[in-house]
């Protein structure tokens, strides 16, 4: 899915309540970064809602055995679209603990993510 100005916000929140469809290998992740990302622009006011429970859902699948998520990030930049470099920093350390298969670190880390959103 693309996600530019050109897609409309209730496709927007499909991605986050239901995820990524991918058929491909990348992180389903990305998907809803993107998706948050630009739902924040629009000013959506459940984005941070939406995103945090979708991410908690992905990390909840990730974490049982045999998960077949993707692990591959081929947007090592995509941390560049958050507005909060902090934020933004957190996000890549999230998907860098996830593509090492390290669930207790990025536990942690959507912690901070989360408090990053509510403040």
């Amino acid at each position: 899915m693309s996600f530019s100005a050109d897609v409309s916000s209730r496709d927007l929140v499909r991605t986050l309540r239901g995820g990524s469809a991918r058929a491909d290998d990348r992180m389903p992740e990305s998907d809803v970064w993107k998706a948050w990302v630009e739902l924040s622009r629009r000013g959506q006011p459940d984005a941070n809602a939406l995103f945090m429970a979708a991410l908690r859902t992905l990390h909840q699948r990730r974490t049982i055995a045999g998960s077949t998520l993707a692990t591959l990030d081929p947007d090592t930049e995509e941390h560049r679209l958050a507005n909060d470099a902090i934020l933004g920093e957190l996000w890549k350390a999230y998907k860098k603990c996830v593509r090492n298969h390290r669930s207790g670190p990025a536990a942690e880390i959507l912690k901070q993510i989360e408090a990053r959103l509510e403040t």
